[in-house]
């Protein structure tokens, strides 16, 4: 289009994505949204295909012709760890459609958060309905913590948070565990949120009938009883926030020493005052003698895949930094205690204005 540049973005998760088409000044001019494009879930051929209307949705949202391909294309979903499936994605999606992108690079969905909130290195770490981190130095060198599914990882999580709720409560029944804290409201709230009357009915939605996102969704009313002051619900998230802590722990040995940014994505991090007495205290078990600039982002992640795309191509799209994250928290190693930070928002429930 008259020599203009332009670049895509992809954030796509497993039940919903977003694009972003910028053009060479960093301005948005096209946006489009579609279903889920995880591959391992979908397929290659199908994850393109929704790859590629997504493109034209956002061309015709652009007023770009469908017939000029994009300079180059980012796309950053989620199961895109492996190097040779991301290749045979990319491969595919050229493959379908000669007129979506002259270049195409696909990373995890990390990076795309990584990029968006911290171009010049650092750390994203995930907590929606699962968990995952993701360290990049200023170098480039890479390194995970995580990401292995909810059978093998995923801790802090809302599934795990909301697993490990119901499994206290079932092992208190039982005798086998005494819970820490009373268990009636907790319980009250699960057996409302299952439409259950017994533990046993439960099972159907642990076995059978399972369905991860479903049984994750406890965790937001478990947030607002945890804001009300139930001992058991904070205990739950503070255990939660132990459990990413380690992941940061982990990766901040790796890190350059004195400050590292961290990208905090995902609904569990608007229960940030929950999580934050389990948090702080494993930094300081774990000795991190740094500075953790925790951000919450501002704008898509397709953003930070549109700056991947240009990278790609070598070009320097602009950005405002200060448009794209803000710093809620900063965590500063002395004794682990909370001093000296400037910090928004309060413990909230995955309501739209926690933020506000």
């Amino acid at each position: 289009m008259n020599g203009m540049k332009l670049f895509g973005g992809v954030e796509g998760g497993a039940t919903h994505s977003n694009l972003v088409i910028c053009d060479g000044t960093g301005k948005v001019v096209g946006r489009s949204k579609g279903l889920g494009t995880n591959h391992w879930i979908l397929g290659i051929e199908e994850c393109a295909n929704r790859i590629i209307h997504m493109v034209e949705m956002a061309k015709d949202d652009a007023g770009i012709p469908r017939d000029v391909p994009l300079d180059s294309l980012g796309l950053t979903l989620s199961g895109c760890e492996q190097e040779s499936s991301n290749t045979e994605l990319a491969r595919k999606v050229k493959e379908m459609d000669k007129y979506c992108a002259q270049e195409i690079i696909v990373a995890s969905d990390t990076a795309g958060s990584l990029f968006t909130g911290a171009t010049n290195g650092g750390m994203v770490l995930i907590a929606g309905t699962g968990s995952n981190a993701l360290l990049r130095t200023p170098d480039g060198q890479e390194y995970g913590s995580g990401g292995w599914g909810y059978l093998l990882g995923d801790e802090g999580g809302a599934y795990w948070i909301a697993h490990r709720t119901i499994k206290i409560i079932f092992d208190d029944s039982d005798g086998y565990r005494p819970s820490p804290h009373p268990t009636e409201k907790v319980w009250e709230l699960v057996k409302k949120y299952f439409k259950a009357e017994t533990r046993a009915d439960l099972l159907p939605y642990a076995y059978k009938h399972f369905e991860k996102s479903f049984f994750a969704g406890l965790t937001a009313h478990l947030s607002q009883l945890a804001r009300a002051g139930d001992a058991l619900s904070q205990h739950v998230f503070a255990e939660a926030g132990a459990a990413l802590a380690r992941h940061a722990a982990a990766l901040a040995r790796r890190a350059p020493p004195a400050r590292t940014r961290v990208v905090c994505v995902g609904s569990v991090w608007n229960s940030w005052l929950a999580l934050r007495p389990g948090l702080l205290a494993v930094l300081a078990e774990r000795r991190i003698n740094m500075e953790l600039e925790l951000v919450r982002l501002r704008v898509s992640s397709a953003m930070g895949a549109a700056w991947l795309a240009a990278k790609h191509v070598d070009y320097n799209l602009p950005r405002d930094d200060t448009a794209f994250c803000e710093v809620f928290y900063t965590y500063r190693p002395e004794n682990g205690k909370i001093n000296g930070h400037k910090e928004n928002g309060f413990i909230g429930c995955g309501c739209s204005d926690f933020w506000s």
